[in-house]
């Protein structure tokens, strides 16, 4: 700790700093800019100041529809969240074991990473005509964001059960613990954060997911469709401070996800 810092040290910190403005610089335009006056407009300079734009996202709005939309996105990301953690969990445990087909079956599950965005969705919204079933948020829009989320959640699972000792579970067991009270009471608790950290990855990629979401959600839009559809009719900064909230509902998500992690390890460790 008494050491004195190198050049090298610096530099690091400097090349971190320019990381971070260049990272959150244009989200700081949107902040400041959503604070304009009563008869303020879209650039700079600011015409007065005043929070007036974030009491007008509650007004009925001649173009979009902010609640609609951030209420099927809320629930979507709900949905495939709790799918995501459910089927990594599930296929965490699955692989484990060698089965036959386990190299096949994972390089499958990963491939629509590098498969690109706006082709699974216009593959997803084709099918589902070709079913018969109209696309719509909860349905192909589900599918279209599973294919994004699982792939993330199931890697992130690989990862946790690899560095998981089994001892733990042979201690239960030779304790007499039949298998489902060994998940329940020791493997359960022991990767309870990582879950939560599954969660939140789902639930933050489907939230703001645009590309998988354009040709797959059918008539009703999702809140980043509906922010796209509004930057060629909305002429007023509403659209900033809709930004500005629902990115400060993004990071207070994360932020208490972080605090139960918190509470989670706190416990564990007591």
């Amino acid at each position: 700790m008494g050491q004195k810092r190198g050049l090298g040290f610096y530099v690091l910190a400097t090349f971190f700093g320019l990381f971070v403005l260049f990272l959150y610089g244009p989200m700081s335009a949107i902040f400041i800019l959503s604070f304009q006056g009563p008869s303020g407009g879209l650039t700079f300079p600011l015409n007065g100041v005043s929070v007036h734009w974030f009491f007008n996202l509650f007004e009925k709005q001649a173009v979009g529809d902010f609640g609609a939309s951030f209420g099927r996105s809320l629930l979507l990301g709900l949905m495939v969240m709790a799918a995501t953690v459910v089927v990594a969990l599930l296929a965490g445990l699955a692989f484990r074991r060698k089965f036959l087909g386990a190299t096949p079956l994972f390089y499958l599950t990963i491939a629509s990473l590098v498969v690109p965005s706006i082709i699974v969705s216009l593959g997803i919204g084709v099918l589902f005509q070709q079913l018969g079933i109209k696309p719509a948020w909860y349905g192909s829009g589900f599918g279209a964001h599973l294919t994004w989320t699982l792939p993330f959640g199931v890697l992130i699972m690989f990862a946790v059960f690899n560095r998981f000792s089994p001892s733990y579970e042979e201690a239960a067991r030779d304790l007499g613990a039949s298998p489902w009270q060994t998940f329940w009471h020791v493997l359960l608790p022991m990767i309870a954060p990582s879950l939560i950290g599954v969660g939140l990855f789902g639930f933050s990629l489907s939230y703001d997911e645009f590309a998988r979401s354009l040709l797959a959600m059918g008539t009703y839009n999702t809140l980043p469709l509906e922010i796209y559809a509004m930057t060629t009719n909305v002429t007023t900064p509403v659209l900033y401070a809709l930004g500005t909230v629902t990115t400060l509902f993004s990071f207070l998500i994360i932020g208490g996800t972080f605090g139960i992690i918190a509470l989670i390890s706190r416990k564990r460790t007591a």
